[in-house]
């Protein structure tokens, strides 16, 4: 106990004697410095005093799918930025292969009492994926915002990039350069930004042949042999669902002999960090990132102050960035 009290103090800056007060109840202590109290018992793994558990933590938990592609890492950024501004402590929560499962961290920020959860990325997005955890969170009336497309019926609120829109204006780059061979890597058959991004593009294009369509995990190496197929079917034009998968498209056109954007033009989708830096400089559909994350804190602290905030999804512009990895069509 001796331990803990002096823990917590000094990670907070008071006096143990103010620690005892605060875990034991009494008065004398101010709202700011009690609340500071609790959440540094929070951060620290400490239980709450059982009189103190009916209240939930100023934590809020912070849902990464991975952080290999640099668009999460980006996106915790802003969210965490703006949740600090409200006095909100971000918990990230990474998945990783054979490791810790979405499951077991919502399991895990329903322990510490987390005050909401926002998921930026994650099963949610997949239609075959297990979604009883969602469930869990939404019978408890946790606070929770999805960034970017969901399956349906989960019932929270969202923000997303307009897949639709983000497709369109890289379809029209690539024809408005003479490409009329232009294929797509996408992400795996349940992902449901990918479905959307599928529709738009079957609905610009009139007539997308079915071999013009490559599925791939989200990751150059998927990118590359998603690209190999697409390029070994004539297509001179590939529009890619993430950034990652654009650079494993480069390297494929570049193992199979072929100049970017001489001979392939290539298009991503994040603009990510670095990817004007790349050989060439890549051309990508930029998510609003600092928009976004800030429209889900605010959606999230509507919710943990007690408005209703209606289920719906709102859709933000994404933006076309041209650089150096797309050209004009190959004549022959």
């Amino acid at each position: 106990m001796t331990r803990r009290l002096a823990e917590v103090a000094k990670k907070v800056g008071v006096s143990e004697a103010t620690v005892s007060r605060v875990l034991n109840g009494k008065p004398g202590v101010s709202d700011a410095t009690r609340q500071a109290v609790l959440t540094a018992l929070d951060v620290l793994g400490y239980e709450r005093p059982t009189q103190l558990r009916g209240e939930r933590a100023r934590l809020v938990g912070l849902v990464l799918p991975e952080l290999q592609n640099p668009i999460f890492p980006a996106f915790a950024e802003v969210i965490g930025g703006a949740l600090a501004q409200l006095g909100l402590t971000p918990v990230l929560c990474t998945q990783t292969k054979g490791g810790v499962s979405e499951a077991d961290y919502v399991e895990l920020l329903l322990h510490q009492q987390v005050s909401g959860v926002v998921f930026a990325g994650g099963l949610y997005a997949q239609a075959d994926a297990p979604h009883d955890h969602y469930r869990l969170l939404a019978e408890r009336n946790i606070p929770v915002v999805l960034v970017n497309a969901a399956i349906e019926h989960l019932g929270f609120p969202a923000v997303s990039c307009d897949d639709v829109v983000a497709v369109e204006q890289a379809w029209r780059h690539l024809a408005s350069l003479g490409h009329e061979r232009i294929g797509l890597v996408l992400g795996p058959g349940d992902h449901v930004p990918s479905a959307r991004k599928l529709a738009a593009a079957r609905a610009v294009a009139g007539d997308l042949p079915d071999e013009f369509v490559a599925r791939a995990m989200f990751s150059i190496e998927g990118g590359h042999a998603a690209a190999s197929r697409l390029i070994d079917r004539g297509v001179t034009g590939i529009i890619c669902a993430s950034d990652p998968l654009a650079l494993g498209a480069i390297r494929a056109a570049r193992r199979k002999g072929h100049d970017v954007p001489g001979r392939i033009s290539v298009v991503g989708y994040d603009d990510s960090a670095f990817m004007n830096c790349t050989e060439p400089p890549l051309t990508t559909v930029r998510q609003p990132i600092e928009a976004m994350g800030r429209a889900a804190v605010e959606l999230l602290n509507a919710q943990i102050g007690g408005t209703a905030v209606p289920a719906e999804e709102l859709l933000f512009e994404p933006e076309l960035v041209v650089r150096g990895s797309t050209a004009q069509a190959p004549r022959d």
